[in-house]
């Protein structure tokens, strides 16, 4: 029988243009959480044609197959013996982990590839590690019980388990990678289940890791079936990288679970059109057809995605696969990072080169989330050139000057002192009094 090779269909898509360690489960996850490892044997990435296609679109067996050591990737990449031993000193620290599917997108004889990029070690994560913080965001500190971080008033993130099927170079938990793969046990999830109970001012709960989509289908739905009992949880998040780097796992039997359980939105991270290939529009739309809402999370990265032209391709290619760009986040000040970091005017100047010459639909809202648990804050182009009582005196995005006038408010109604009541008044006065 004959089967047909893979990257048929791991190309991008025909109108873009053309970028967790192996780690143990946690001995209270369930056996089937994490797959069991198995390396590929020594082709180079044009070799990848020659898996089935069946074998190909297992995600599983992509999970198996992650390449996370710089023996393997130099089987892929090539590398002189040189970056072979400075990237092994970098693993010792931050680990490595590709699936063979994000592999299969990167162009190994481009060094500036932007896909090799976010996956790929560089010997600048510990020649600058002493700048940044492992935890900027300070999450321990807000961390109300182990995993479960509590920030903001009506919101909370939940951590499930530290793996993930790729190792992105830029991640902000990058601090979670010392410690091995884990999963968080039924005790530690029944305790953060009992603090959502508890506080009902939360109405919204985000899913998070590592990548909770390493679970297996029965356990995240344990976890997301107890939070849908919860009266005031109104909206649930699922927060992964899996549509980008490991489509695959985005499959029939997944979208029926969550379908039963919305409203649920989940937030992928697409960082470069590259990586809208055909496996990943059909895992978008599978999910969106499953009734999910499918938002986009970039980080703006030095040498990704640092431009205008590449983020109007991104952003427009979304929408073409029905997934809407939310944010575009600064880089956090995550040690281990500052290679890719930009500085913050370049973030306001892309999205001052978007507006005008795309769609609102498709220019994210540019944040920085705060060091020190200070929260996420939009920077936007300053549009207002000053501004009274009576007008606004701003500028376009072509830079032309405008005037624009303000309403005179009516004056609040009086009370008639005679009658010690007030007297009717319009619809409109009763706005404007409000």
């Amino acid at each position: 029988m004959t089967t047909k090779s893979a990257p048929a269909t791991s190309e991008p898509l025909k109108d873009l243009e053309e970028e967790p360690p192996s780690c143990p489960v946690s001995k209270h996850a369930q056996e089937d959480e994490e797959p069991p490892g198995s390396n590929l044997a020594s082709f180079d990435i044009a070799s990848f044609a020659r898996i089935p296609r069946g074998t190909w679109n297992d995600w599983k067996w992509q999970f198996r197959n992650r390449i996370t050591s710089i023996d393997q990737l130099a089987r892929f990449i090539p590398l002189s013996d040189k970056e072979k031993l400075r990237l092994k000193l970098v693993t010792e620290r931050y680990p490595l982990s590709i699936t063979p599917y994000y592999l299969s997108l990167i162009n190994p004889s481009d060094p500036h590839d932007p896909i090799k990029k976010q996956a790929v070690p560089s010997f600048r994560e510990i020649a600058l590690s002493s700048m940044g913080f492992e935890d900027p965001l300070e999450e321990r500190k807000h961390s109300v019980v182990p995993g479960l971080v509590h920030r903001y008033p009506d919101r909370l993130v939940m951590v499930l388990t530290d793996i993930c099927p790729m190792l992105c170079r830029h991640c902000t938990r990058k601090r979670e990678w010392h410690d091995g793969g884990w999963v968080r046990s039924d005790e530690e999830i029944e305790a953060m289940l009992n603090y959502i109970r508890k506080t009902k001012a939360v109405r919204d709960v985000i899913i998070s890791g590592g990548d909770p989509l390493t679970l297996s289908t029965d356990r995240l739905e344990g976890v997301i079936a107890r939070l849908r009992q919860i009266e005031h949880v109104e909206i649930i998040r699922i927060g992964t990288r899996f549509p980008v780097v490991l489509p695959q796992r985005i499959d029939g039997e997944l979208c029926a679970m969550l379908s039963k359980y919305g409203p649920i939105w989940l937030n992928t991270h697409f960082n470069h059109y590259r990586e809208i290939t055909l496996e990943a529009a059909a895992a978008c739309d599978r999910l969106v057809r499953a009734g999910i809402v499918v938002n986009n999370q970039s980080v703006l990265l030095r040498g990704v995605n640092d431009t205008v032209k590449t983020q109007l391709k991104l952003c427009q290619g979304l929408l073409k696969i029905k997934v809407r760009p939310y944010y575009l986040f600064q880089c956090d000040e995550v040690q281990g990072t500052e290679h890719l970091r930009t500085p913050v005017r370049v973030g306001i100047k892309i999205i001052e080169g978007m507006r005008g010459h795309t769609s609102g639909l498709a220019i994210p809202t540019f944040v920085v989330d705060l060091p020190g648990g200070g929260g996420k804050i939009p920077l936007q182009p300053n549009y207002v050139l000053s501004q009274t009582e009576d007008e606004l005196v701003a500028r376009n995005y072509e830079g032309k000057i405008f005037t624009f006038h303000n309403p005179v408010l009516p004056a609040p109604a009086k009370l008639n002192r005679q009658n010690e009541s007030a007297p009717r008044q319009t619809s409109y006065q009763l706005a404007f009094s409000l």
